[in-house]
This record gives structure tokens, C-alpha cells and sequence, in this order.
């Protein structure tokens, strides 16, 4: 009996010791000392990203000053100043700084009671971006941009004399006129807008510092013409934007009206024309448009470059290959776009070349030519495709889009009634800005 209770006895002896040991090693948070955190203190930024304890000056930059007379003048070596010219290499060049542009000078003082020396310099290339050099142990530049604002605002008009004067008197951009005329590039004829003509334009403004920078999306919008409505809504499909109208039919075809942005058709497509040069009645397969040397020419359409090249009669001229049906020609050019050449893949919109009169020309100006099956027809006439509509999958989230918008611009979606699609006939930009179409004349074979 006895050695069977000295055994638990034991045990007991033993658990309680192991809890007295457990206790005493246990540290309670009443007893722990409290763990200061040190918190660093941010400094407070400028748009640049700059610390705005630094002192800052401004420099207008003159008429033929060089980035490195500037810099010499402020502080800086000529070693100084050719390790920022290497550090820019691929990033900025130096040379292309503008008169009339700010450039702002960071300094610091010096710890040891001397001069103070640039840390930092920022070449504003526009009102948005940047070029940031910073000047430590190493020199570092980069490109940045301030922060942008973005608000949206509602404008609505009527054309009295142009769509541009309209656009000036609301005190909007002159970049909504373009972006407007870009939309509407195939239904309305903005040469024979007429007065009383009216229109509404849901769209975005940017904003740097509180001040207008330039104009974003244009989200929809309503241009009446001739009586009638024409509808326009923003949508992003397959990570495309693209414009549709009520329908949620593609609001572009798959080839530009035309190829310039500011042109006068000087002479159209002809059977029997007769022809200045050459003194006789002759067919004229091409539309010309006159346009100043230099102006940018655009391809109409996706495609490759099939030829670009010099031709006696043609002068520098461009042919695309669109698809197995339709080619298009570019003819009398001053010269070709860079990296323009046979096997170019383009895109429409691309500028391929410029306005000139090389080849038989009587003045600057560009024949437009455009093949269909390999035979030239006129492309003010001939009944172009669509571009891709809204898919079905896309089309709940269209329509619900499309509602949204025209409740943004207080009309009713109800009142908004689905029409037949049909395009201009005859379509051109020189009549947006001013409503009177360019004075340059010109003709060739």
C-alpha cells in the first residue's frame, strides 16, 4: 500500500515544480517596457518631385541660349556639363531645348560655408511634361509628367458662320474643332455646314496646376446638320476606342475620307479631262487636292507599302495594298516619311510623306488615286465599307453606356430614335476652321 502512494506522491511533487518553474520564467506585458518608434518625416514635394525646401529659380530661356551656356552661367564646369549631355544620351536631347521655355534651378546649400550648387534641373518640354537632371555624385536624368487633372464638361452651340468661330465664342479649345471633324469625318460635310446648324459635345478638358492644358476624350455627342441628328458614343471594344453611332454602328469606314486634314479637291476624278501640261483632253484617275509644300499625308487605310519611289510623270509617289480588293496611290510628294519603303506595313492615319509638286505638276498639290480590283475609280463616289460594329457581346454594355451618356447631356434616351445609316457624299476639312476652303490651285495629268 505504502509503495504504491509514494510514487504519486512523486508525480504530484514533480507537476507542481515544473508549474511553480513555468510561472516564474512568464514575463507579463504589465512589467514590459514600452518600444519607442522613431517616425520619419516625409519632405513635401513640388510637381517635379523635388523637395520644396530647395531653393528654386526660374529661367526663361532666350533665343539662341544653349542648355550648356545656361548651366556655365549658373555654377556648373564644362566637366559638369558634358556628363549631363552623356546622362541624356537616348533620354532627351539637349540640343532641342526652346526659346521661351521655363528652366527651373534647384540649389543646396553647402555644409561647409560655400557657394550653393545646383542639385537638381528641370527642362519643362510643354506644359505636362518634363526633364528632370539630378546632379549628385552621379548625374541622373529621367522623364516625367505632372500630375494631370481630368473634368468633364458639356458645351452646346450653334454654327453661325463655323464650327471653329462656335467653338471660340464657348471658349473651348481649338483641338475640339479637330477632334470633332476627326468623329464626323463621314457623315457630316463640314463644307456645307449651314448656318443654324447646331450641336451638343460631352467632353473631357485637362488640367495641370489648376490651368487648362488641352482637350482629352470627346465621351458623345450630337451634331445637327441639314435637320438631321448625328450621333456619336465613346466606347472601348477588344481595347480599341472607337466612336458609334445610336445603332452602335462604327462611326469610321475602313478608309479616310482623305488623306490630308486641310485640303481643297482642286481637280476630281475624270474621264476626259483636259489636261494644262500636256495641252489635250486626257482621263484624270486621281482626285488632287491642293495643300502648301509640306503638308502631312496620311495613309487612308491599313495596308503595305507596295512602292515608293521616284517616277517621271508620278514624281515621289507612295502605293499601298489594302487588302485583295482595294490599293491606294499618293502621287507628287516632296519627300517620303521616314522609314517609308516597299514591305512598310502602315497604318491608316500614318503620315507617309508630304505635299510637293515633283513629277509633272504645275504647283504643290496631291493626286489621290485609288484602285478597286485593280481598276481606278473615284473614292468620292464609290461605296465604301464599314468599319466593325459593336459585337453582341459588347452590345448590353453599349446600350447601357449610350443611356448613361445622352442622361449626362439631358436628353432623353427615349426621344433618341434609331435611323438609317447613311454617309456624306462628299467630305472635307478645309472649311472647319475658317468656312472658307484653302486658295492654293493646282493640276497635273
Amino acid at each position: 500500500m505504502h509503495r504504491a502512494i509514494l510514487p504519486s506522491l512523486l508525480l504530484i511533487v514533480t507537476l507542481n515544480a515544473c508549474h511553480f518553474q513555468d510561472d516564474s520564467s512568464y514575463d507579463t506585458s504589465d512589467t514590459a517596457e514600452p518600444v519607442s518608434e522613431k517616425v520619419e518625416i516625409q519632405p513635401e514635394l513640388d510637381v517635379f518631385g523635388i523637395n520644396k525646401e530647395l531653393e528654386a529659380t526660374t529661367h526663361r530661356i532666350r533665343r539662341n541660349e544653349s542648355l550648356s551656356f545656361i548651366l556655365r552661367n549658373n555654377g556648373l564646369t564644362p566637366r559638369n556639363v558634358h556628363e549631363i549631355v552623356q546622362a541624356s544620351s537616348g533620354i532627351f536631347d539637349v540640343r532641342r531645348i526652346r526659346a521661351g521655355r521655363p528652366l527651373h534651378i534647384y540649389t543646396q546649400s553647402d555644409t561647409t560655408g560655400g557657394a550653393a550648387k545646383p542639385r537638381y534641373i528641370v527642362y519643362e518640354e510643354n506644359s505636362t511634361d518634363f526633364i528632370r537632371f539630378e546632379l549628385g555624385d552621379s548625374v541622373s536624368v529621367e522623364r516625367g509628367s505632372k500630375p494631370q487633372e481630368t473634368r468633364t464638361r458639356l458645351v452646346s452651340g450653334e454654327i453661325n458662320s463655323s464650327l471653329y468661330q462656335a467653338l471660340r465664342s464657348l471658349g473651348v479649345d481649338q483641338q475640339l474643332t479637330h477632334r470633332l471633324a476627326e468623329v464626323y469625318a463621314w457623315q457630316v460635310d463640314f463644307y456645307r455646314i449651314q448656318r443654324g446648324d447646331h450641336f451638343e459635345v460631352y467632353f473631357e478638358e485637362k488640367y495641370v496646376d489648376g490651368q487648362r492644358t488641352g482637350i482629352g476624350r470627346i465621351k458623345a455627342a450630337v451634331f445637327n446638320h441639314r435637320g438631321n441628328n448625328y450621333y456619336a458614343f465613346h466606347y472601348r471594344q477588344n481595347g480599341m476606342d472607337e466612336y458609334y453611332d445610336e445603332n452602335g454602328k462604327s462611326m469610321r469606314r475602313q478608309f479616310m475620307a482623305a488623306p490630308l486634314e486641310y485640303n481643297r479637291i482642286s481637280s476630281r476624278f475624270s474621264h476626259n479631262r483636259y489636261h494644262p501640261v500636256h495641252r489635250r483632253h486626257m482621263p484624270h484617275y486621281g482626285t488632287d487636292y491642293a495643300a502648301p509644300t509640306g503638308t502631312p499625308i496620311r495613309a487612308v487605310g491599313d495596308g503595305v507599302v507596295t512602292a515608293a519611289r521616284y517616277g517621271r510623270n508620278n514624281g515621289n509617289f507612295v502605293r499601298i495594298r489594302h487588302n485583295s480588293i482595294y490599293e491606294t496611290g499618293y502621287l507628287h510628294m516632296s519627300r517620303f516619311a521616314d522609314g517609308i519603303s516597299a514591305g512598310t506595313e502602315v497604318e491608316q492615319g500614318q503620315i507617309i510623306g508630304y505635299v510637293g509638286a515633283t513629277g509633272t505638276a504645275t504647283g504643290p498639290h496631291l493626286c489621290f488615286r485609288f484602285w478597286k480590283h485593280g481598276e481606278p475609280v473615284d473614292p468620292q463616289r464609290i461605296d465604301l465599307p464599314p468599319a466593325d460594329p459593336i459585337q453582341t457581346e459588347h452590345r448590353v454594355a453599349f446600350l447601357s453606356r449610350k443611356e448613361d451618356l445622352l442622361t449626362r447631356m439631358d436628353i432623353d434616351p427615349d426621344t433618341v430614335i434609331q435611323r438609317p445609316f447613311a454617309f456624306a457624299p462628299d467630305i472635307g476639312y478645309s472649311g472647319i476652321l475658317s468656312g472658307s476652303p484653302a486658295q492654293e490651285d493646282s493640276t497635273e495629268l
